[in-house]
């Protein structure tokens, strides 16, 4: 239930901060983002107290911790499948171009307007 209150709390928090950006309606543009961005902030931290919030810290830490396993390609290899996709792209566009003239040419031949 403390999790629930907690979880509540926050959302409240967000909708404080952006009724305070429209409260705050004749004050500088920078005192509404503030507004908004503290309201964010602090719901982001009453959230992570509860269970849930904790949760999702700790995937968000195993995910970022799994982002750096990635092996990026080269600037080689990202130059070599650039070229491989848009030979790729041309191909098929002569492809598709060819199946649509024959295509046509057969509908106009049915209906009589072909030569």
């Amino acid at each position: 239930m403390a999790d629930k209150l907690k979880l509540l709390v926050a959302v409240m928090l967000v909708i404080s901060g952006v009724a305070g950006f429209y409260f705050f309606a004749d004050a500088p543009t920078v005192v509404r983002v503030l507004s908004v961005i503290v309201g964010v902030v602090l719901a982001g931290v009453v959230a992570g107290m509860s269970a849930p919030g904790k949760q999702f810290f700790s995937f968000a830490l195993e995910a970022r911790d799994e982002a750096k396993k990635v092996v990026w390609p080269t600037r080689k290899e990202t130059i070599q499948m650039t070229g491989v996709v848009m030979a790729f792209v041309v191909v098929m566009a002569l492809f598709l171009w060819a199946v649509d003239s024959i295509l046509m040419w057969l509908v106009k031949l049915a209906m009589g307007q072909g030569s």
